[in-house]
């Protein structure tokens, strides 16, 4: 295909009403289901829904990855110029005849598009609490300036969720829509940079930032409401959980780089790899970051001793944050957050069974997109954690505590 029509943008409305069309499902359901409540615990449903919605779409990105259906469709936003594979059909085939297994086919087409489908709605959905919420605060603000209107003052929900509560904090939704966006763009550059390495595994990043950025306003909705009270955390214990979550970054990192690298049967063996405990292994060409899928940075063909470094670090950080989660979990439950510290560990296990099934089951789908959302749930537990708990304002933690993180 011709790279000066990599970006074609004659489809876009179409595929804009498509995100439209599938975000009135989720709309609709919110507003009939919870027609009774007040207008913002319809806002907080609203929020839940798309955090669950967003979760899925990581998931269906890891499924589209992971099919090798990237390049489904070569061009971005639509299929060959058109809204959806079935006026694509044409040039499909063609492709197909000339690759059966390449990556452009009927059916990695669909995959390909029906992940733009489904991002395109999440998109609206966000856009929509983004503009609920500033409607929401402007009539709060006219509240304040007009005493006299009864109708506002007769809603002491809304009242309740005025600008000085936390759930009508605008900064929050509308950095939500602009990282969507944003995260739009990565997405355009993976199909256009033909699946850059780089791109693709910040574009994951991407998809999990913008579910911590929308459980933050979950957490928050719910402590306006007064469903959920914010928990005192020692202050060591806090600072224990930030390290987590941005050791926890890394290795999803590292995750994604086997995963867009394809590395994950360099080693096919557990616990040694490839029958030993230190393998041949090239990190200089393995984490050489800005260069093509396959090759290293001066297009030679990418050797497998690089791939194996690559596998083998995801595999040896996997050691640490697994300790590291551990401990972690271990101090939650001692210091009152009992089902957070019990989540925790159901969430390593999981995350060791399905990786440990990606090596010694030759890397199943199935196993390998729950390995994903693994990760995006760990993200999410300690993310969670942290918003619903407070620096506790005198030390408590015990002396067999501080020692270890003084």
């Amino acid at each position: 295909m011709d790279t000066t029509r990599l970006i074609d943008w004659s489809p876009v409305l179409h595929i804009m009403l498509s995100g439209m069309l599938l975000a009135l499902g989720p709309l609709s359901w919110v507003w009939l289901r919870y027609r009774k409540v007040p207008i913002p615990q319809r806002l907080q449903r609203l929020t839940v829904l798309t955090l669950f919605l967003t979760f899925d779409l990581v998931l269906f990105g890891a499924f589209t990855r992971l099919t090798d259906s990237g390049l489904g469709c070569p061009d971005w936003p639509g299929c060959y110029g058109h809204a959806s594979p079935v006026g694509a059909q044409a040039m499909i085939s063609e492709a197909q005849a000339q690759m059966p297994s390449g990556p452009v086919t009927h059916e990695k087409a669909w995959i390909e598009m029906i992940h733009r489908y489904l991002a395109a709605a999440v998109g609206v959905l966000i856009l929509t609490q983004a503009l609920f919420v500033t409607w929401l605060a402007w009539r709060a603000r006219r509240e304040q300036t007009q005493p006299s209107s009864t109708a506002l003052r007769s809603s002491p929900s809304l009242h309740a969720s005025g600008v000085p509560g936390e759930s009508l904090n605008l900064w929050w939704p509308w950095a939500t829509l602009v990282w969507v966006c944003l995260q739009g763009a990565f997405g355009a550059w993976t199909v256009t940079l033909k699946l850059f390495p780089a791109i693709v595994t910040l574009h994951l990043l991407g998809g999990l930032v913008l579910l911590v950025l929308l459980a933050r306003q979950v957490v928050l909705h719910r402590l306006t409401s007064g469903v959920t009270q914010r928990q005192p955390m020692p202050v060591a214990l806090r600072q224990f959980s930030v390290a987590a979550v941005l050791v926890l970054l890394l290795q999803i990192l590292l995750g994604g780089w086997v995963s867009t690298n394809y590395a994950v049967l360099a080693c096919n063996t557990f616990p040694q790899c490839q029958g030993s405990w230190w393998p041949a292994m090239d990190f200089s060409q393995g984490f050489s970051l800005w260069r093509h899928l396959g090759v290293t940075s001066d297009g030679r063909p990418l050797d497998f001793e690089a791939l194996t470094a690559i596998h083998y670090a995801h595999r040896l950080m996997a050691y640490a944050v697994l300790i590291l989660l551990g401990a972690l979990a271990w101090s939650w439950k001692r210091h009152g957050f009992k089902a957070a510290g019990r989540w925790l560990n159901i969430l390593l296990l999981w995350q060791f069974l399905t990786g440990l099934s990606n090596v010694v089951l030759d890397w199943p789908l199935l196993s390998a997109v729950a390995h994903t959302g693994g990760s995006a749930a760990l993200l999410l537990c300690l993310s969670w954690t942290l918003f619903t708990s407070r620096a506790a304002t005198a030390v408590t933690i015990s002396p067999t505590f501080t020692r270890p993180f003084a």
